[in-house]
């Protein structure tokens, strides 16, 4: 058996393109335009390439894009003083501040300042606490992601068990959550994990987001498992994720290949969430089938 290639890339164009009809359909019927701004401190070249994708995205699929530079040696009260101002520009629907931040930067503050409902990337306080109490929530992209593809894939989760590979905030734990709310039984697991391979081999979904190149080999996974590769880790063959794929594909249903996977889903939901804050800052309904 040879494992189907889940095409995170066609999807994500299906998205795109789902979420550009609906921002039409938004501005003819209530004249509003999703805005979303993107902030990039210091000249980090990744990041650099990252935002411009974001900035294109966003106007293609008909939003406003703001773009605001500051340089690596910005002090976190000016970066604080301009997110404020964002917070009270009312084009802008969602705040991205790029990460990772420099070193004299205290990340959790900055993040922690953004409005709530501009929080776009979800990793505000309060929008991590509503998901993981089952409340309404701007959803982490990445995740978001993950779980649009296991749906596609596989209908409905109700009852399947699922592992999920690493605990972060911005990852692990959220696709936990996504995941229980979809009525998986959920089993996170880490580097710490005991038998890590025979926790793996009871998974029908497993959820590798460990940040450690082809980690997770073919005879880890149970027959038929749908695996989801969120890891990109940059080594001297290029880039891989957690999972060995070429192993992977002799076993699994189905594998994200890395790249092409689960990374054009990340900005789709941008826009996803982007538009879902447009659509609560202004009382409409959320858009159909974008919020998880």
């Amino acid at each position: 058996m040879t494992a189907t290639r889940i095409d995170g890339k066609a999807h994500a164009a299906r998205l795109r393109a789902r979420i550009a009809e609906q921002v039409a359909e938004l501005k003819q019927a209530h004249d509003l335009v999703p805005g979303l701004a993107v902030v990039l401190v210091g000249e980090d070249p990744a990041s650099q390439v990252y935002v411009a994708s974001k900035g294109k995205q966003t106007v293609e699929a008909g939003m406003k894009s703001f773009e605001h530079r500051l340089p690596a040696d910005a002090t976190q009260a000016e970066l604080l003083a301009l997110i404020g101002r964002l917070n009270a520009d009312a084009e802008v629907h969602g705040i991205l501040v790029q990460l990772p931040l420099p070193g004299h930067i205290n990340e959790s503050e900055v993040i922690n300042a953004i409005a709530v409902k501009k929080d776009v990337d979800g990793f505000t306080v309060a929008n991590s606490g509503r998901l993981a109490t089952g409340q309404r929530a701007m959803v982490p992209c990445t995740p978001l992601g993950c779980l649009m593809l296991l749906r596609d894939q596989m209908g409905d989760l109700s009852g399947k068990e699922a592992v999920v590979i690493g605990r972060s905030n911005i990852v692990g734990k959220p696709m936990a959550s996504l995941l229980l709310g979809d009525n998986a039984t959920v089993t996170v697991a880490h580097s710490r994990t005991k038998d890590l391979p025979e926790v793996v081999r009871r998974a029908d979904i497993v959820v590798a987001a460990v940040g450690r190149p082809e980690m997770v080999k073919g005879d880890w996974l149970k027959p038929g498992a749908v695996v989801i590769d969120v890891g990109i880790n940059r080594t001297e063959a290029g880039l891989v994720g957690d999972v060995d794929y070429a192993s992977a594909v002799e076993i699994a249903a189905a594998v994200t290949p890395v790249p092409g996977g689960v990374g054009p889903m990340t900005i789709a939901c941008l826009l996803a969430n982007t538009l879902t804050a447009c659509c609560r800052a202004n009382d409409l309904p959320d858009p159909a089938g974008l919020t998880g």
